[in-house]
């Protein structure tokens, strides 16, 4: 495959999410730390239209419920089910959107993968995570969300 036609569907994504940021007036997102308790690891995406690696999860759609948002999200982006309701950690300010885009963030330790993602236009790699070994990249608002989680940091109100 060449590298234009390889960049073609990852180029329509990010025009895509480009356009959609300037576009809509106010959005509310879901996002989950996946945390598989045996392992003590975390599941992480990261995504082909912006750097680093981050948590799961994406915007609500009109009509639709944070927990139905959630579980959308976590099936698209690493094909994971939730067996039960993950339970709500906390909301902030996605500033880096636009100054009214709020984010809640759930804690997901329920849940069964079925086959692991391939990589595609919108998710360039994803998978668990060691919490003492997250990968390079990893997004300063996720060592946050995370120090916040499992270690007692203070709650920050930005994402």
């Amino acid at each position: 495959m060449s590298g234009a036609q390889g960049g073609g569907p990852r180029l329509r994504v990010r025009l895509f999410h480009a356009w959609f940021l300037l576009r809509r007036p106010m959005t509310l997102g879901a996002r989950a730390v996946v945390h598989d308790t045996r392992a003590n690891a975390v599941f992480l995406v990261r995504h082909t239209y912006v750097p680093g690696w981050q948590f799961p999860g994406g915007g609500v759609e009109p009509g639709e419920t944070m927990a139905e948002a959630l579980e959308r999200e976590l099936m698209e982006e690493g094909n994971i089910a939730l067996t039960a309701p993950p339970r709500l950690v906390s909301m902030h300010l996605n500033r880096n959107a636009s100054r009214r885009d709020h984010v809640a963030l759930y804690l997901a330790t329920a849940f069964r993968q079925k086959a692991p993602r391939a990589p595609d236009a919108e998710i360039a790699e994803c998978g668990f995570f060691a919490l003492d070994r997250l990968p390079e990249g990893t997004t300063p608002a996720t060592h946050r969300r995370l120090a916040e989680l499992f270690h007692g940091a203070s709650v920050s109100p930005h994402w």
